[in-house]
């Protein structure tokens, strides 16, 4: 049977945050989740949504996810998508899910005019660089990404 991607829903709480958790452990970066179910269901299923999710499954089962926001861009004029995550569990990869999920996105980009599609990959993740490449995804080489967080975001705030 193919792979089908639908919206995620609130009842999907708790696949959606194994998604997350498993994400994480495959990035060696488990130790940094401090998100919880709750904070998932808010912000995806709250009353001003700003946060939206799309589950893969294959036979009704959940197989993986791509969570994403609206963006925008000033020098092209209109929003994009830029997708957080993308995560399709081990046992299912190869089946389609991942490009299903990105198609899932392409459409609605077009569907909703929107400008682009953009996402960042872990630099040693040459599997998921692959697969990338080989949907025409160029990278961005010429852009470097910058974070403030913790000590440093509260530190900016502050002065």
């Amino acid at each position: 049977m193919a792979v089908t991607v639908r919206p995620a829903v609130a009842a999907d709480t708790v696949v959606i945050m194994s998604f997350v958790r498993a994400l994480a452990d495959y990035e060696k970066l488990l130790h940094e989740v401090e998100a919880t179910e709750a904070d998932l269901a808010g912000h995806l299923f709250g009353e001003t949504p700003r946060l939206f999710c799309d589950i893969a499954e294959q036979d009704g089962a959940p197989v993986g996810f791509a969570i994403w926001f609206y963006n925008y861009s000033t020098f092209r004029g209109r929003h994009g998508i830029y997708l957080e995550d993308l995560f399709v569990v081990p046992e299912a990869r190869g089946l389609g899910a991942g490009k299903a999920l990105l198609r899932a996105l392409a459409q609605r980009c077009e569907a909703q005019g929107l400008a682009r599609l953009e996402w960042a990959v872990l630099n040693w993740n040459a599997p998921a660089i692959a697969f990338y490449d080989g949907l025409g995804a160029a990278a961005q080489t010429e852009w470097t990404v910058r974070r403030l967080t913790d000590q440093a975001l509260v530190s900016l705030a502050r002065s």
